[in-house]
């Protein structure tokens, strides 16, 4: 699996360091990023089970997805690996909300860096319960509210395939709780600049482009589906190039930051989210390769010289971050 680039060497002299006109920390969506590099759901457990990430590098991290009860997952096998990729089934296994509370949040509140729970739920009204038990609980620094989740009352329906659903999840977990609500949008969608309008009329804080993209392996000997549970979500560098595209697209529709997400694995990459309009980014894949990739985005985005013509947009931004912190 290809995971990274080469860094590209010093561009031409003259040019601002990001790290002069990007001010870190920086605040996204209510919530105080140390660095605009988070470790994504899914990738990073409840952060426990990182021992070789450099911590002092992210910017936040959010938790693997949690519904309120707990759940097993799906049958292996679980991960098959793909060009420039990876396809994941894992099911969403999980403890449940009670079980965070007791033994994850505590411990949350003793790090350094925020802290943000990844919401499931199969009805409006999962979230909004989900959202209601969270609210108040030290270590919780916010919520990331996952619509790639299937609807039960509307035949499976992913509730980020429209803009209805979306608003109605969004609206539900924002009247439960008084945290920061990011919204995680799925790409599986015609209009993925609607999905992301109702979700801030809805009350959302921020949004975080995109989820994975499904897909499917088969076994060439076997004849039967590469993962245990047929398809799974496609992440990786082969991605990037759509989420990109997806994340440029949000973050013109909406007035409320972005987050960008997808196939994310050196500083060059996670500044084409910024110049695409994103306020952060957030690195998952590429950490199973390197536990320390995060730590090379960071620092590579510190050595970073910015495109001719682009350092008004991303000091806007800086301007925008430091004001919401006075």
């Amino acid at each position: 699996m290809t995971t990274s680039r080469a860094e590209p060497g010093d561009p031409p002299s003259g040019l601002p360091e990001l790290d002069s006109v990007w001010r870190w920390p920086l605040e996204v969506g209510g919530v105080r990023l140390l660095t605009p590099v988070m470790a994504a759901s899914g990738t990073f457990g409840f952060g426990t089970e990182v021992p070789l990430c450099d911590r002092r590098a992210l910017g936040g991290m959010v938790c693997k997805g949690i519904f309120l009860t707990p759940r097993t997952g799906a049958p292996p096998p679980r991960i098959v690996e793909t060009p420039s990729g990876m396809l994941n089934a894992i099911g969403l296994q999980g403890p449940g909300v009670e079980t965070l509370i007791r033994d994850y949040a505590p411990l949350w509140a003793t790090w350094e860096f925020p802290v943000l729970v990844n919401l499931n739920g199969e009805t409006v009204e999962e979230y909004a319960e989900l959202a209601a038990r969270l609210d108040g609980v030290p270590g919780i620094a916010g919520l990331e509210v996952n619509i790639s989740c299937p609807n039960v009352h509307r035949g499976g329906m992913l509730f980020g395939h429209d803009p209805q659903p979306a608003a109605a999840v969004t609206a539900a977990v924002r009247a439960r709780t008084r945290l920061p609500v990011w919204v995680k949008l799925t790409p599986a969608t015609g209009d993925i600049a609607a999905v992301a309008r109702a979700c801030e009329e809805a009350g959302a804080d921020a949004l975080c482009a995109v989820n994975t993209f499904l897909g499917m392996a088969f076994d060439a000997e076997t004849g039967r589906p590469r993962l245990g549970f047929g398809t799974g979500g496609l992440s990786g560098p082969a991605i990037r190039p759509l989420a990109v595209y997806l994340a440029h697209r949000v973050a013109q529709a909406v007035r409320i930051p972005v987050i960008g997400i997808g196939g994310i694995t050196c500083a060059e990459d996670a500044l084409e989210f910024l110049l695409a309009g994103c306020r952060a980014v957030q690195v998952g894949t590429a950490t199973f390769v390197d536990p320390n990739a995060i730590g090379r985005v960071v620092e590579g985005l510190r050595r970073r010289r910015l495109p001719p013509g682009h350092l008004s947009s991303i000091d806007a931004c800086s301007r925008q971050d430091a004001s919401s912190q006075r």
